[in-house]
């Protein structure tokens, strides 16, 4: 086992220096807690670590299959108050509340796929917008069981110390992260949905007439980005120890759209980067609350116009170059192609 993994990490990681970056910066997060003990630091990683596994579910089901989807809080919404729900009426721990969250996070994007599955472009967007705002409806109307407006207060973390709560959702971050990875990735050979949900946003029309079930591959899409962005709404409720209507509003259907393409789309590796980028950045500026807005504006814009396929892209594409023959990534820095010899100058 060992021996198969040390040989996947030499021929699969080390030969590309974006996959090189990606598991150094995992390793500091790791470790980050031995040499930092500042509470906002910590939080501020968790926190981060919660909205990873949001961004790349809407990745999952927006980047890659391009069914855009604008209410992608009421997955988070649904996690959140269900995990809250179970506690407050049941007085369940979060280990089993969780796990129900995700649940009802995972069935409700199978239940919100079924009218959306005849609907595309911006028709699709503005029904899936709809979503969160009905739920929210709900809340405010039975207060006496969902909380109402103030919410459900006093849940309990995941762990009882910072660095217990720190390292159990950075495990589980990485964890959902590698499967969103492996399900996408083109090059997988057990699972093929990664080259199926590229070609549904392609062309879906040509990909049924190559006999491609779409039907059946989004309601995988929708499947998989409920149960992630409900597992994020489950944890990011006990984080706070509070689950209330702000989980689905608006701003943050939007802000996890932000977040993607900021770092780039249909990439996973975007979605991260883009949460590390922006969210410790706003955190960061909260004493200048008047400019946040206006300095994640100027950013946005920035990127949008130089860097178009985002900024975790971009930068891969400066250190590595894909080979004109056999198609394979290769350090930029190499003059052949490690398969197959071509040369890369020119």
């Amino acid at each position: 086992m060992i021996k198969r993994l040390l040989k996947d990490f030499r021929w699969d990681v080390l030969p590309f220096p974006g996959r090189v970056l990606a598991f150094v910066f995992f390793a500091a997060l790791f470790v980050l807690p031995l040499f930092v003990d500042k509470t906002f630091v910590l939080l501020t990683i968790i926190f981060s670590n919660i909205f990873v596994i949001f961004a790349v579910s809407w990745d999952v089901l927006s980047g890659y299959t391009g069914m855009l989807n604008f209410g992608h809080a009421l997955f988070f919404g649904v996690g959140a108050y269900g995990s809250a729900l179970l506690y407050k009426h049941l007085g369940w721990q979060p280990w089993a509340t969780i796990p129900v969250g995700v649940v009802a996070a995972t069935l409700t994007g199978l239940l919100t796929c079924i009218p959306a599955l005849r609907l595309r472009g911006p028709y699709l967007s503005l029904f899936t917008l709809s979503f969160p705002l009905v739920l929210y409806g709900l809340i405010r109307a039975f207060p006496e069981f969902t909380g109402g407006g103030p919410g459900i207060w006093g849940l309990p973390r995941v762990s009882g110390s910072p660095i217990g709560e720190y390292y159990i959702i950075l495990i589980i971050m990485t964890v959902s992260v590698l499967i969103m990875w492996k399900l996408t990735q083109f090059e997988n050979r057990n699972v093929r949905t990664g080259i199926i949900f590229e070609a549904i946003r392609g062309d879906e029309i040509t990909a049924r007439a190559s006999g491609i079930n779409t039907i059946t591959y989004k309601l995988v899409a929708f499947a998989v980005g409920g149960l992630f962005a409900g597992l994020a709404g489950a944890l990011y409720a006990h984080a706070m120890t509070l689950a209330s209507p702000g989980s689905l509003s608006l701003t943050l259907s939007f802000q996890v759209v932000v977040w993607a393409v900021f770092g780039g789309m249909a990439t996973i590796y975007g979605s991260v980067a883009g949460v590390y980028a922006l969210y410790p950045l706003m955190q960061i500026l909260r004493p200048l609350a008047q400019y946040r807005l206006l300095i994640l504006f100027v950013g946005l814009v920035f990127v949008l116009i130089y860097m178009p396929e985002g900024f975790a892209v971009w930068i891969r594409n400066k250190i590595e170059r894909e080979c004109p023959r056999c198609k394979l990534n290769n350090a930029a820095w190499r003059k052949e192609c490690r398969a197959c010899g071509v040369s890369l100058r020119g």
